[in-house]
């Protein structure tokens, strides 16, 4: 459905100087800037995936999704998406994808929704059929008719962002693009609009690729996910493999009946493990044991026999690293890419 093969962007700009004397120099200086803002990158997405593009601020994201949506024409390398290349056929690509970005909108302010909707109805050529039948879903999914005649400039953030999704979603795309599109909004609504995201996949196939800082979203929404980073990708692959491969910590916290018998444990030695690699921590007011280990290096079992064959333990709770952790260690450090 989409393919992106060794796509990168640059931005010029004249070279500015500081000072006074800088900025008359700027004014006769042909010196150019050049700044690249996405670097070399290729990638392929099938037809139906939820893809999750997400990396810091700055990282190159919005660039790449302007050139695969035909706003920016990349420096180098291609990209194509339903086979068509989105910057030189722009009518036939308009007519394939829909877009939501949280902080904009492309309805019409003033116009009651169903006004909106009706002008997108001509403006993509939908058939009276297509349209009917494709309201009666979203009215299900999105819960549009509980404000369909109201000017859009009176709808909540919630409601506004439903209807957004709704009008990109009216001539049936084969490619969604969602940008922050649970920016602002509070957990029953960002759940609705997570549940409509699934629903649309699942019914039409569609191929989504979200933006977002919501960790969350990533969760519920993608089963895979590409990191970039300074213009570079940095991982493209699975939750799952992301977690198994750069989330290796793992927290047992064990309450324990005689906690003074484990005072004495030293888990690295008695494991033959670095000391990084397992910390232990002891809450004396609630008698809870913390031990964080590498789970590449130690398994939970070995530090639950080594606890209970000193002292009794009353609950266990294990706790494998959060996602939005590994996520934050990647934009701080990067990882190798896969």
């Amino acid at each position: 459905m989409i393919k992106v093969d060794h796509i990168s962007k640059d931005f010029i700009s004249p070279k500015k100087y500081p000072g006074l004397k800088g900025a008359v120099k700027g004014l006769f200086s042909s010196e150019k800037t050049v700044k690249t803002a996405v670097d070399d990158i290729s990638f392929t997405i099938q037809k139906g995936e939820i893809v999750g593009y997400i990396g810091s601020n700055g990282a190159g994201k919005s660039t790449t999704i302007k050139m695969m949506t035909g706003i920016l024409t990349p420096t180098r390398g291609e990209c194509t998406v339903a086979g068509i290349d989105p910057n030189k056929r722009r009518k036939e690509n308009a007519q394939n994808i829909g877009v939501v970005f949280g902080q904009r909108t492309q309805l019409w302010w003033d116009l009651p929704l169903s006004e909106s909707f009706t002008i997108l109805k001509e403006i993509y050529n939908v058939s009276d059929d297509d349209y009917a039948e494709r309201m009666e879903f979203l009215n299900r999914v999105l819960e549009l008719q509980e404000f369909f005649d109201r000017p859009v400039r009176t709808l909540s953030l919630g409601q506004r962002m439903r209807a957004d999704l709704g009008a990109a979603l009216l001539h049936n795309p084969k490619v969604l693009y969602l940008d922050e599109p649970t920016i602002g909004l509070d957990l029953v609504v960002k759940d609705n609009i997570r549940e409509a995201i699934k629903e649309i996949n699942e019914k039409y196939q569609t191929t989504v690729i979200l933006t977002t800082h919501d960790i969350g979203d990533i969760e519920e929404l993608c089963s895979r996910i590409i990191i970039i980073d300074e213009g570079k990708k940095i991982y493209d692959g699975s939750l799952t493999e992301l977690k198994d491969i750069y989330g290796t910590k793992r927290e047992v916290s064990m309450e324990i009946k005689q906690p003074e018998k484990v005072k004495e444990l030293h888990f690295a030695r008695l494991f033959g493990v670095e000391e990084e690699d397992c910390r232990s921590e002891f809450d004396k007011e609630n008698s809870v044991l913390c031990v964080t280990f590498d789970k590449h290096k130690i398994q939970a079992p070995q530090v639950l026999s080594a606890v209970m064959d000193v002292a009794e333990v009353t609950d266990v709770q294990i706790q494998e690293t959060e996602l939005a952790e590994i996520v934050r260690e990647i934009y701080h450090h990067g990882v190798i890419e896969r």
